[in-house]
């Protein structure tokens, strides 16, 4: 068992941006963020085996997607990590390629129960997307990959079965290419109660095709720009346990880029989910949904494709929600040492901002290579924070600069409605032991009101950070369930109001981080407020429904009318 790691993440100092601004304040004592990396228990753990060889194919420092999701509606959360296979056969040739289900069993621990749930998994697994795609009110698992994408069906006995090839979900183009897919989203784009599956795609990559960079013996994985990219595919769910591939017809399938992964939010407000892809070294994609029919890729006029300066910069995982609550999804993407991580802020008029270094988050993280993010209230105090799983791509990148493979993560803390202060580094304190880190997952594993973070590791045990910072705050998690809208109520934009008139803003999704899913449960600290004065839920049938007067401090189930 790994030793309990205790990470106090209050600040004591600032990065240069922040000094320049006096009226943003260190954090206050009582508001410390902290985590412990439990592990999953005494007897159990996880190791990302990304199968690598001396020649270091580009596929081995990709992998590592997590979800959290309740496969069993016990409650609780359990963990579902991907995992990768041999080279070159791609085969998940021993048990410490195969992926794992880790159900949750309420005290701290956990229990592979992979075996029982047929979810050892085939080929080399990528990227993973949870959502219950058939209405059934049990969640079903969609696992990217390289050259093989598999649909899991769960059949609400602790079993699930593969329905890839029932449902036409298999991520082979229509050609009968198959490309080599990282992540997945589930989304209900056309607003007509079914979820629809959006499959991110990378390379256009084969053995045949591999290239080598750097010198024999301390190999490097190559740049992207040595490669094609490739379109994404969308699936409309045809309501019967099938899908349709809408890719062309809907104008998704008409971009090629290089996807990393993928978010979803309603940016302008119009009723419809639109989707933000991110492109490793090419301008990122958002598509904007038109009634539910089709997509205009709108990233460049929208400014959220590059940098201020112009620059396409290694964009990884992103989150796609509301960050200084004031009611419109912003975006935050992590990239490479050197490049800075993205903030862009929704002005609210169809146009992004990128803030980055305005924000508190560019200088410390040119710094930082960054693989998953979460923008989410670790403290409870009514604001976002933002987490970042770290790691540079190449374990030989030492032998040619300063930059590190192994690295911890971090959290930045919302000290101003949209003004981070990073709270690991900047004092000098390490988040977390570093590690060659990849994806994660965020929500409260424990039901006590606090998110808590699973990242996956590249040869290293998954940590499992449990937040254990102060109690001084109150919360309330909001669980959407659909009737008339898809039944976990994904795309549902949550308004409340504190009684301090604290308002926030926030939508369901388990689309966040790179090649990840986390809770559909939606988390909101409320500072002081014992209660909530209003709850807002817009659906995406389109109705509205209010809630007054509401205690904190709870999990609460609210169900479409």
């Amino acid at each position: 068992m790994p030793s309990v790691r205790v990470f106090d993440l209050l600040a004591t100092g600032c990065a240069i941006v922040l000094c320049s601004l006096p009226f943003l304040a260190a954090p206050a004592p009582g508001n410390a963020i902290r985590f412990e990396n439990r592990g999953l228990g005494p007897t159990q753990r996880f190791v990302l085996a990304n199968g690598t060889t001396e020649d270091k194919p580009v596929i081995d420092s990709t992998l590592g997607g997590v979800a959290l999701l309740d496969y069993d509606n016990d409650g609780y959360l359990d963990i579902f990590f991907t995992n990768g296979a041999s080279i070159p056969s791609l085969t998940k040739s021993a048990p410490s390629f195969y992926n794992r289900l880790f159900h949750n069993n309420r005290d701290g621990t956990f229990t592979d129960v992979t075996a029982r749930a047929g979810l050892r998994g085939a080929g080399y697994s990528m990227g993973v997307a949870a959502a219950d795609y058939d209405n059934d009110g049990w969640v079903d698992l969609y696992v990217a990959g390289v050259n093989r994408n598999i649909l899991y069906h769960n059949n609400g006995d602790g079993t699930f079965t593969d329905a890839t090839q029932k449902a036409g979900v298999s991520g082979v183009y229509t050609s009968g290419k198959k490309p080599w897919s990282v992540a997945a989203a589930w989304l209900d784009y056309d607003n007509d109660g079914r979820l629809d599956l959006l499959v991110v795609n990378y390379l256009d990559w084969s053995f045949a095709k591999n290239q080598l960079c750097g010198d024999a013996g301390r190999r490097v994985s190559c740049t992207p720009a040595l490669y094609k990219g490739e379109t994404n595919i969308l699936y409309h769910n045809n309501g019967d346990g099938t899908f349709t591939d809408v890719s062309e017809e809907t104008g998704i399938g008409r971009h090629i880029g290089k996807g990393m992964s993928a978010a979803i939010a309603d940016y302008d407000g119009d009723g419809f989910i639109d989707i933000l892809v991110t492109n490793d070294r090419e301008p990122n994609f958002l598509f904007h949904n038109a009634g539910g029919k089709k997509f205009t890729e709108v990233g460049v006029e929208s400014a959220v494709a590059l940098t201020q300066d112009g620059m396409a910069v290694s964009n990884m995982g992103v989150d796609f929600r509301d960050l200084d609550n004031d009611g419109w999804p912003d975006v935050l993407i992590a990239a490479l040492q050197g490049e800075t991580f993205l903030l862009f802020f929704n002005s609210g008029k169809s146009f992004f901002t990128e803030s980055s270094y305005q924000a508190g988050v560019g200088y410390a993280s040119r710094q930082m290579s960054g693989w998953s993010v979460g923008g989410y209230d670790f403290d409870n105090d009514g604001y976002k924070d933002l987490f970042t799983s770290n790691s540079h791509v190449s374990e030989n990148v030492h032998s040619y600069g300063p930059e590190r493979y192994r690295q911890p993560n971090a959290v930045f803390r919302n000290i101003r409605n949209g003004q981070f202060q990073d709270v690991g580094r900047s004092a000098g304190i390490s988040m977390n032991e570093a590690a060659a880190h990849r994806g994660s997952a965020f929500g409260d594993l424990n039901n006590d009101g606090k998110v808590d973070v699973v990242v996956s590791a590249i040869g290293s045990p998954a940590e499992v950070l449990y937040n254990t910072g102060p109690r001084a705050n109150h919360w309330l998690i909001i669980q959407a369930v659909g009737t008339k809208s898809n039944r976990d109520g994904i795309g549902t934009r949550i308004k409340i109001v504190g009684v301090s008139g604290l308002t926030q803003y926030n939508h369901v999704t388990t689309a966040v981080g790179y090649a990840s899913s986390s809770d559909k449960r939606v988390h909101f600290g409320l500072g002081r407020d014992a209660r909530v004065r209003r709850i807002e839920l817009r659906w995406p049938s389109g109705k509205v429904q209010v809630l007054t007067d509401v205690a904190s401090d709870q999990i609460l189930k609210v169900i479409e009318p």
